[in-house]
């Protein structure tokens, strides 16, 4: 089975787009689009990854950064924070990578294969 990237972002065109790239290398993936929905999702699907907006209406992100990492399954999870907001590399110290918005696909399936290798 491939591996797994969950996108979390509140912004569906961005899930979407996200979602697409992921898929067209090759990866799984499962999305939410806000923090409160994503427990759940993150639960019922064991990602190898999460790619994680820090501005989201129902939950910060770094709020549900911290909520998910103390799960000892998740401690260890690689995140990427994807986001449009300036500083974002101090937002998460223990992301993988920061991307701002807008961003490259390559860039980001670059990171991606970096962290936990292809599909």
């Amino acid at each position: 089975m491939p591996k797994k990237i969950m996108v979390v972002d509140d912004d569906p065109v961005i899930v979407e787009y996200l979602v697409s790239i992921f898929q067209e290398h090759g990866y799984a993936t499962c999305s939410a689009e806000g923090g409160e929905h994503a427990m759940t999702v993150m639960e019922n699907e064991k990602p190898d990854l999460v790619t994680l907006d820090l501005e989201m209406p129902e939950e910060w992100g770094p709020r549900f950064y911290r909520k998910f990492s103390q799960k000892a399954e998740f401690k260890d999870l690689p995140v990427v924070v994807i986001s449009g907001l300036s500083g974002i590399h101090l937002a998460i110290r223990k992301a993988v990578a920061t991307v701002n918005k807008p961003f490259n696909p390559e860039q980001v399936i670059d990171i991606v294969e970096k962290t936990i290798g292809k599909p």
